[in-house]
């Protein structure tokens, strides 16, 4: 008798649970409205639109440029969300991506990049390159960094510690977009 693998068990639930929801979800769009509103038919035009609830605003794209983060060329900041955006001469998104950041971060508005190292060791003792600074809060300076060792998260050793750490290939990518002189717009 041939044994069956777990993975083989747990795969295979998974999609029968899939398919479920899938036939579940689409009875639910074809079921008629029973709020007891009268409907009409809607024309040829109208059918083909997709229909959007007249109360509730399209909700923005978690990836999209924050409002009112300036205009030209510039790197954008998001404390809230942890993201970054490299933003062209025509306010185009170059490259966007997640970071995480030290212990003390830059209150919103407007910085400029005031220096650049290509490796040193950060304040936390990781060895860290492409470090892009912008700011200095309270003694500790604010800067853009990746991690030498591809390491993204910022070890907890109690120093006030000012890195916004990137994946490397981001870090590289804001080495080369962010030179001195740089607008930097950090945004809640």
């Amino acid at each position: 008798m041939a044994r069956i693998a777990s993975g083989t068990i747990v795969t295979g639930l998974t999609a029968a649970a899939l398919a479920a929801i899938g036939v579940l979800a689409w009875q639910a769009s074809a079921a008629p409205d029973h709020t007891g509103k009268s409907h009409t038919a809607p024309s040829a035009s109208a059918a083909a639109q997709p229909s959007a609830a007249p109360s509730a605003a399209p909700s923005p794209e978690p990836t999209a440029l924050p409002a009112d983060s300036g205009h030209g060329k510039r790197v954008v900041y998001s404390l809230q969300q942890h993201r970054v955006w490299l933003v062209s001469a025509s306010d185009q998104v170059e490259h966007t991506y997640n970071v995480t950041p030290g212990s003390v971060s830059p209150g919103p508005g407007t910085y400029t990049v005031t220096s650049r190292s290509e490796r040193v060791t950060g304040t936390d003792g990781v060895p860290i390159e492409h470090v892009v600074r912008f700011a200095v809060v309270r003694g500790t300076t604010i800067g853009f960094s990746a991690a030498v060792d591809g390491s993204a998260s910022t070890p907890q050793t109690g120093k006030k510690t000012g890195g916004v750490r990137e994946q490397t290939a981001d870090g590289a990518a804001m080495w080369q977009f962010a030179l001195i002189g740089a607008k930097v717009i950090v945004v809640r």
